[in-house]
């Protein structure tokens, strides 16, 4: 089976300016029914064309956001041994160094390691291993990580109606959902990358979809258009950047794309200065949840394309290559 990189390999690397589609939630956090439709359509639209869209209108306490990427910066200024205190634990929970990471090798690809440090938290507290320090840290992340889980939620509902589905279709296939926060930090480059080194290497994410805050810096998101060209993705205030996975995509046939991204480098006169700083939250289905195409997205021109996989299955396949475990 072809993977969506194949699919839409690059052309070349000369990044263009884009815009991605802008959709306010407000409409159907209202529960408006025109308001929810009028949503549902230009979430489809966006799945279809490019698989990334931005939201406004979220309903997320700018309060959460900043006081949680706060302490999340404080976490990242500690000596590397107090973080390392943490590491990363079988269940993927825990702090992982710089170049503790390769995404480009989910797709098969061999590239030195990712410039980034993380500290993942998963939604289970008994397998998470949460740093003392800071010590608000476990609150606002917990408090963080609720947030998006409830805007995952209300999302999922938004897809249901945009694949001509009943608006709960997804519930009882994410009431035990298996997602994780990834706080993450790109560090000022202070030595040049080697060849090929990414700040985060071309990859998809795993899941159903992912929500993305971002600030603007030297050195940022691309996306991989169906022309082949990466195309700069630009943070607008107050708001998500959001993307679907490889599961929503099995899901709809290929109807939704799971659109290849990286995080690329600085320029070297601004490789100072550039230190970026990320919250993602990866939302994945319960482990046990069957995803195969779903019967609206297959058809007498559009034959299944997978076979049936449990979310779990996928989920640790993809992982134990991220981490080449």
């Amino acid at each position: 089976m072809r993977s969506t990189y194949e699919r839409h390999a690059p052309r070349h690397d000369k990044p263009k300016q884009m815009t991605i589609p802008i959709i306010n939630l407000e409409p159907f956090l209202r529960e408006a029914p025109d308001g929810k439709q009028t949503v549902a359509r230009e979430i489809a639209r966006a799945c279809e064309e490019i698989g990334f869209f931005v939201v406004v209108g979220h309903g997320v306490s700018k309060q959460l956001i900043g006081d949680t990427y706060t302490v999340t910066r404080d976490f990242f200024d500690l000596p590397d041994a107090e973080k390392r205190a943490t590491p990363l634990n079988e269940f993927s929970a825990g702090y992982s160094p710089l170049q503790g990471e390769t995404l480009s090798a989910t797709l098969g690809n061999d590239a030195p390691a990712d410039l980034k440090e993380s500290l993942n938290i998963g939604k289970d507290d008994a397998r998470n291993v949460i740093p003392k320090h800071p010590p608000e840290g476990r609150a606002l992340w917990y408090g963080y990580f609720d947030a998006m889980e409830q805007l995952a939620g209300n999302l999922l509902r938004a897809f249901a109606l945009a694949l001509r589905l009943d608006e709960h279709f997804f519930a009882d296939k994410i009431d035990r959902d298996n997602s994780f926060l990834r706080l993450i930090n790109y560090p000022d480059q202070t030595h040049a990358p080697l060849e090929g080194q990414l700040r985060a290497g071309a990859h998809s994410d795993y899941g159903t979809l992912t929500i993305l805050r971002a600030e603007n810096a030297p050195g940022g998101l691309q996306v991989l258009a169906r022309s082949g060209e990466w195309l700069d993705v630009h943070v607008v205030p107050d708001s998500f950047v959001i993307n679907i996975g490889d599961l929503m995509m099995r899901w709809t046939n290929d109807r939704w794309v799971s659109t290849i991204h990286r995080v690329v480098n600085p320029p070297r006169d601004h490789a100072l200065g550039s230190r970026r700083q990320s919250m993602v939250f990866f939302h994945n289905p319960n482990n046990d949840a069957l995803v195969a195409p779903l019967p609206s997205c297959v058809d007498a021109e559009h034959p299944s394309k997978y076979e049936a996989i449990t979310a779990g299955e996928h989920l640790a396949m993809k992982t134990r290559k991220a981490y080449k475990s």
